[in-house]
């Protein structure tokens, strides 16, 4: 009787275990977790569970069939983010696709639109701006020696408070036709941040400033920067008028090629100063003409001229020709400069920097024009070093 009743236990247990190797052989370990927490709940008495604690759920039931046979559970990876990377995903959205600068990040936000109007968020216009004067002042040192430390940072001062006044002049006179313009209907006046009068104070602030360090020169060079003003305020005009905007940039951003060799000696010397000034402005043509055929679509909408829309598809060998002046310029000035063998070599180089910005942009990419008229920074950084390099080898500092 006792063998019966252990035949039938092992046969039912047998039974048992069969029913749960075929359960567990068309078993998926997620699709049941999944199944148990969206069709066996009750949804007042069990809410729906969120994102991580559904993940959550999930893991665990992992962790427990995994416990119970040896067969692999693994092949899914939850496509429900964790708390990280949603923060992750979340601090890139907020940035604009990395368009966050430090003017976002760290000054006040009554102040920011004022910044955005002066363009210190792009802080190019103002290296621009900044290299012919500092090219001038250190091709104005006493041979063998250091420029004036102390020139120099009036100047760079002076360029960012220029260049602010210039933006914010162009943003108030423009406002109309930057609102119709891709890249510029949200500066700060065209999209309402500021109002004109804002503005128009704001300008006067940065003219006053710019002012205090104008008063700390020598009187031929207050005249010669005050002089600069009329091609500053009437600049922003010129793209009505002309389909070479470009070159009267090149006329008001260049100025501090002559502003910093007076600063310096009291004078000017023509032979030096104006092939410096005419080799900038062969440069200005260069990169703010790379530079305009980002808003070539738009301003053949709006009606407003630019060499880009002059030159069309001869670009490239008009710049090529504007290239090739500038280190003429360059030359012919150092030459007359009496500077040593370094800024030879510096030009060479910034001569292969300018022909590669020239073969390699691609015109009808607006990030492609950007970063070639970006790299310029890099140009004038080569020049002054050759410069300066050059000045110091007057003396035999530099000596092969």
């Amino acid at each position: 009787m006792a063998s019966s009743l252990i035949f039938r236990a092992s046969r039912r247990f047998l039974k048992a275990s069969s029913s749960v190797s075929l359960h567990l052989a068309n078993f998926n370990p997620l699709s049941s977790a999944q199944q148990f927490a969206t069709q066996n709940r009750n949804p007042t008495l069990n809410p729906p569970l969120k994102p991580p604690q559904l993940q959550n759920y999930n893991f665990e039931f992992r962790k427990t069939v995994g416990s119970l046979s040896n067969f692999h559970l693994v092949a899914h990876v939850s496509t429900w983010p964790s708390k990280e990377n949603k923060n992750q995903s979340g601090s890139v959205s907020s940035g604009g696709g990395g368009d966050a600068t430090w003017v976002d990040l760290y000054l006040p936000k009554q102040v920011q639109p004022y910044a955005r109007l002066a363009r210190l968020d792009k802080p190019i216009g103002t290296w621009l701006l900044l290299w012919p004067c500092i090219w001038s002042i250190t091709m104005a040192a006493t041979p063998g020696h250091l420029p004036d430390f102390k020139m120099m940072t009036l100047f760079a001062c002076g360029a960012l408070l220029l260049r602010g006044a210039g933006c914010t002049i162009n943003d108030l006179l423009d406002r109309d036709i930057d609102t119709m313009v891709e890249r510029t209907k949200m500066r700060p006046v065209a999209s309402g941040l500021l109002t004109p009068f804002q503005g128009l104070c704001f300008l006067g602030f940065q003219l006053l400033l710019g002012l205090g360090i104008l008063l700390q020169l020598n009187n031929y060079s207050r005249v010669l920067g005050a002089s600069s003003l009329l091609l500053v305020f009437s600049y922003p005009l010129m793209k009505r008028f002309t389909f070479w905007p470009q070159a009267y940039l090149g006329l008001t951003f260049n100025w501090g090629a002559l502003l910093g060799w007076a600063a310096v000696k009291g004078s000017l010397n023509p032979s030096i100063v104006l092939p410096l000034y005419a080799s900038g402005v062969f440069w200005t043509l260069v990169y703010d003409t790379i530079y305009a055929h980002q808003d070539k679509e738009d301003d053949l909408k709006v009606g407003v001229k630019s060499t880009a829309l002059r030159f069309g598809d001869s670009t490239k060998e008009w710049i090529t020709g504007f290239g090739i002046a500038c280190v003429g310029g360059l030359a012919l000035s150092g030459f007359n400069a009496e500077i040593g063998w370094p800024y030879y070599a510096s030009l060479a180089a910034a001569s292969g920097h300018l022909g590669w910005q020239i073969w390699t942009v691609d015109l009808s990419s607006r990030a492609d024009c950007n970063r070639k008229f970006v790299s310029n920074k890099w140009f004038g950084a080569i020049i002054f070093g050759g410069v300066l390099a050059g000045r110091l080898s007057s003396r035999g500092i530099f000596v092969l």
